[in-house]
């Protein structure tokens, strides 16, 4: 008998226990909602898929590139013979980048479980580091379905690091080939499309396939899902501002920095150069879902995040960090991109959505690289 008295007592106390869930579940506030359960390709991006090559070099690999030690800048002729230097006389890391997908393998990192919660289209060679881009995107635990062409090689960034500074040098190649009617219309592809309900493409591709961009915006926008663009850089604002503003329309959220925002505000005659009135003009720019108002997100660097919505503009201080952590600010903008993504594609609220947006950043600059430590920090 008195072996059936721990099992009573268990017995027991499971029902307090259930009990008193069933009571915090009634006293949980109305307004608190689960995270929506995710499941793969929930999250879509497209873009310029590009190895990250990084190595630490000396001062006379920038001097005989022409390079200067911070500098972001696009390969011509004469930087070709770097790329294969890098990699025949330095230790090289290799790391699967480019402004889109990075956002997506950040996403995915916060996200952690399931795999494949992000899709990534965009287009690679049929080479040595389009092999290594695959592998490097399968150990990201992205789901990369990238068009394959045998005309150009898979693009490349060089990271030439010296001291503090890292000189980048980004070799387009084939990211510069992705076809809409060779890829993105492919039956089995399109599917992949229409599972996602969050999208996200940075304004480099503008650049590349307007067409493909537009397809999947409209996608969107008719079935009510979110569209999520990135002005990306001052001269997407300024020279391919007609590609941006037959995408504006369809866009729900757009992100920027604030010398993207200040460029973008020029182009469009806004006559302010506040970083608030700008997110609220741009929030205020026609719209084809009016079931959704769009959300403006401008970064400044270390100084508040500016979001706006409704008419209201909301601040968030960023997460502070000690100058002597700082290590690289580069993959900054994509990773604030990723968290805030990680977080939307389950629904979370907005301010969740900024608060992991500034942990994501804030764990990438204390790296060399987009590169992230196994498992995030984060609640």
């Amino acid at each position: 008998m008195a072996s059936e008295e721990p099992k009573a007592k268990k017995l027991k106390l499971s029902e307090e226990k259930k009990e008193k869930e069933e009571e915090e579940k009634k006293t949980e506030s109305p307004t608190k909602k689960a995270p929506a359960k995710l499941s793969p390709n929930s999250l879509f991006g497209m873009g310029n898929p590009l190895l990250d090559i990084i190595a630490v070099v000396d001062k006379d690999i920038l001097d005989k590139y022409s390079l200067k030690p911070n500098d972001q800048i696009l390969a011509e002729d004469k930087h070709k013979a770097l790329f294969e230097e890098l990699v025949k006389k330095f230790k090289v890391e290799y790391h699967a980048g480019g402004a889109t997908q990075n956002s997506i393998k950040i996403a995915q990192w916060m996200i952690q479980e399931p795999h494949n919660v992000g899709t990534f289209f965009g287009c690679i060679g049929k080479d040595k580091f389009g092999e290594i881009l695959k592998q490097k995107a399968e150990e990201a635990h992205i789901d990369a379905n990238y068009y394959e062409q045998d005309e150009e090689p898979t693009g490349s960034c060089a990271a030439c690091i010296t001291g503090d500074n890292r000189s980048l040098v980004a070799n387009l190649a084939a990211a510069n080939c992705y076809k809409k009617d060779k890829h993105l219309d492919l039956e089995e592809n399109w599917k992949l499309v229409e599972k996602a309900k969050v999208y996200y493409i940075a304004g480099f591709f503008l650049t590349v396939s307007l067409e493909s961009i537009l397809k999947v915006a409209k996608h969107a926008s008719e079935n009510n899902k979110l569209f999520c663009m990135n002005l990306s850089a001052p001269f997407i604002c300024q020279f391919f501002k007609d590609n941006l503003m037959q995408v504006m329309p369809y866009v729900d959220v757009l992100f920027g920095n604030e010398t993207e925002a200040a460029a973008f505000a020029k182009e469009q005659d806004f006559k302010t150069k506040d970083v608030k009135e700008i997110a609220k003009k741009a929030q205020a720019l026609p719209k084809v879902n009016k079931k959704r108002q769009r959300i403006v997100v401008l970064t400044q660097g270390k100084d508040d995040t500016v979001m706006a919505l409704n008419d209201k503009v909301e601040t968030f201080p960023v997460m502070k960090i000690d100058p002597k952590d700082l290590v690289d600010t580069n993959g900054a903008g994509d990773a604030f991109v990723g968290g805030f993504l990680s977080e939307l594609v389950q629904e979370k609220s907005l301010d969740m959505c900024v608060k992991a947006a500034h942990y994501s950043a804030n764990v990438i600059i204390r790296r060399v690289g987009c590169t992230f430590p196994e498992k995030p920090d984060f609640n």
